[in-house]
């Protein structure tokens, strides 16, 4: 039996960092016809809240970051990120405030090759509200264990190495939503449990959201919160179909 709710007593708050509404995203598949990639009627993340989805290759879930973070323009639908609603914004705008407000560790790295690993830290600092800070960038790449490698180039790494970059770059603006897209992917299973604690750790320090999206069993079962992907997206598509729409 619930107990009754005291008077005076402080109710604890949802408060959104992220909140998606009737979001849609088709692309032309090859033969011609509108594959419809992502329809999402509702999601939401408080502040502060870490969730993984689960998902398998072409479900649609790269589709749905790239949405949120405002690399692609929905169709149709709502996207709102700590209140600033993303869907109504050109695309100069939305890169903005995707510098200001969000992390995203990329599957594929990202990574500029004509720069130091330092330097693809600090560039990626540069756009955000903080400005380029070469101290901290130092220090999230000693924290993913890159310390004696800030001046070498991607090339010179390992695969690995190279998406604990791209972990510390998405990670050293302290933004307030932090997406995944597989980021443990090309990681040793070691490897892949010491960066997903960090940026684990990283988010609850600044009072970061997170959503991780992944099929690794292994990955998923250190998240509290996970929800399967195919429940959240409604289409029923092909592994085609997104690939095609997202290569």
């Amino acid at each position: 039996m619930n107990k009754p709710v005291e008077r005076g007593a402080v109710l604890p708050q949802f408060v959104a960092m992220l909140v998606v509404s009737n979001l849609k995203k088709s692309f032309v598949s090859p033969e011609g016809g509108l594959a419809k990639v992502v329809d999402v009627g509702a999601f939401s993340l408080a502040a502060g809240e870490q969730v993984a989805l689960r998902g398998e290759s072409g479900s649609g879930k790269t589709t749905f970051l790239h949405l949120i973070a405002g690399i692609l323009a929905a169709d149709a639908g709502q996207i709102t990120i700590d209140g600033a609603a993303m869907t109504a914004l050109s695309e100069p705008q939305r890169d903005r405030l995707r510098a200001e407000k969000i992390g995203y560790i990329f599957q594929t790295f990202n990574l500029l090759q004509g720069y130091t690993v330092i330097e693809n830290v600090v560039l990626g600092m540069s756009f955000g509200p903080r400005g380029a800070d070469r101290a901290h960038a130092g220090q999230m790449l000693e924290r993913v264990g890159l310390g004696d490698k800030l001046r070498h180039f991607p090339r010179q790494l390992s695969t690995g190495q190279q998406q604990r970059v791209a972990v510390a770059r998405a990670l050293a603006n302290r933004p307030k939503l932090v997406l995944a897209d597989e980021p443990t992917g090309n990681l040793d299973r070691k490897r892949s449990r010491e960066a997903l604690s960090l940026v684990r750790e990283v988010c609850e320090e600044n009072g970061a959201a997170l959503l991780l999206v992944s099929h690794d069993e292994r990955v998923l079962a250190q998240f509290e919160q996970v929800r399967d992907f195919v429940n959240v997206n409604r289409p029923n598509i092909g592994s085609a179909a997104e690939q095609s729409a997202t290569s």
